[in-house]
């Protein structure tokens, strides 16, 4: 059985089996200094990444850098049930604490890749310690993006990306009372539906002319901004801030561009992420918004693949561009695929349905497909109901459906956006008919 220590500094060290290659010390704990294969990043896409190495009985050894000092946990309820306080943290972890140790993965925790070789097959973390590897999968992710404006590292600035942020957030609710956010994406839009309910003063600000503008049409948008209005939240597109206003280093306000002032008590930030690749691309790995991966998530360096997040990939379902997903249906399937190709099994190039999904209020939105490029949409039922689809179609064939609280809806529709289905216009837009049902145009 593995057994865990910590080290040096905020570094924590779950320790694996010995190796046949040398040890090094981190603090009092003596570890590999190679393994067979080297996972950076310890989130969805890393851990799917090891769980996967194991399933398929891998016996080599297998060590994850992860830059928190938590074990793998998942993000997507960080702004929603657990910044609610719905879930502790023991129930978003992705594995048990102790199932690592179990499955001889050794974690290297609260530490951060700095440098890579791809020569030599060697990492280097921030404190100086050196480790190598066989083969390596980059699962970085990406850091939030922050503002560059006067006050962006204010004091009461935060973003929500990782356990600290929200934990931060929770730690001053109860003394404060105006909340301004910037961004209304799902991360902004999530988080002002649980700071609305514990009754604070929300004014949720969006440079766009309408939320969710880069992932969903004008009707899912107009839906949400009215929602959003509807419990309080002061939401305004088109807005354009100047700087975070602060006194003594703190963040007391947002002044406009038309001179007002929002006062705020803390700020936040969702504006998107900045993947985490500047490692691999200073390494001469090709790629610029993120890293660029083939079919088999195979990075142009060799023996380093790239998966989640940070992976720059070809996609079918956005007509074969490069893009990057941020999701946990992208970050698992890739990882899955990347470690089956790792081990020699003859699997087919990249090409999983893209699917989302986001919580606010009383309302599940699920989404399949990308409706990037779309030409036309189709509206299933009525919003005013609070369960409709919407149906996005590219040139007559059904791309995505974005579905509030309309469930099979969305279990049916998966198969359409698989197939590219052209279906019946107006059996299409009738939501008594349900999709599975939907005779072909």
């Amino acid at each position: 059985m593995l057994r865990s220590a910590h080290g040096s500094g905020n570094a924590r060290v779950y320790e694996g089996p010995e190796a046949r290659a040398g040890f090094i010390w981190v603090g009092a704990v003596q570890i590999m200094s190679h393994f067979d294969v080297l996972i950076v990043g310890a989130g969805h896409a890393g851990a799917q990444a090891a769980i996967m190495l194991r399933q398929l009985k891998f016996e080599g050894t297998i060590g994850m850098i992860g830059d928190e000092p938590e074990p793998p946990y998942e993000r997507p309820p960080l702004s929603k049930e657990y910044m609610s306080g719905d879930k502790p943290f023991e129930r978003i972890l992705i594995r048990p604490a102790t199932f690592w140790g179990e499955r001889q993965v050794t974690m290297l925790l609260g530490q951060r890749v700095a440098d890579v070789d791809p020569v030599a097959h060697q990492v280097v973390t921030t404190d100086g310690t050196t480790y190598g590897y066989g083969r390596m999968i980059w699962a970085a992710g990406g850091t939030p993006r922050m503002l560059s404006c006067a006050g962006a590292t204010a004091e009461g600035v935060f973003a929500v990306r990782r356990r600290s942020d929200a934990d931060a957030i929770m730690a001053v609710l109860p003394a404060i009372e105006n909340v301004v956010i910037i961004g209304g994406g799902y991360i902004g839009l999530e988080a002002a539906a649980v700071l609305s309910k514990f009754g604070k003063k929300v004014v949720l600000l969006e440079a766009l002319d309408r939320v969710l503008a880069r992932v969903a049409g004008p009707d899912l948008s107009a839906f949400y901004e009215g929602e959003h209005r509807a419990h309080g939240v002061d939401l305004r597109t088109g807005a354009r801030m100047d700087h975070i206003v602060e006194e003594n280093g703190k963040a007391t306000g947002v002044k406009m561009a038309d001179g007002s002032i929002l006062p705020a008590d803390i700020v936040i930030v969702g504006i998107g992420i900045v993947p985490e690749v500047g490692p691999l691309i200073a390494a001469g790995a090709s790629g610029g918004n993120g890293v660029d991966v083939d079919g088999f998530c195979r990075t142009s360096l060799p023996d380093i693949y790239a998966v989640g997040d940070c992976a720059s990939h070809a996609n079918k379902f956005a007509e074969g561009q490069q893009i990057r997903l941020e999701s946990v249906q992208n970050a698992n399937d890739q990882a899955k695929l990347a470690v089956q190709h790792m081990l020699g099994e003859v699997v087919p190039e990249y090409e999983a349905l893209p699917w989302f999904w986001s919580n606010q209020y009383d309302l599940k939105l699920q989404t399949v497909g990308l409706s990037t490029g779309h030409d036309q949409t189709i509206l299933r039922g009525d919003p005013a109901s609070r369960a409709f689809s919407v149906v996005y179609l590219r040139a007559g064939k059904l791309i995505a459906i974005d579905c509030v609280n309309a469930v099979k809806d969305y279990a049916q529709g998966r198969a359409h956006v698989l197939a590219g289905s052209r279906l019946d216009l107006d059996q299409l837009a009738d939501s008594t008919i349900p999709l599975k049902e939907v005779g072909l145009a």
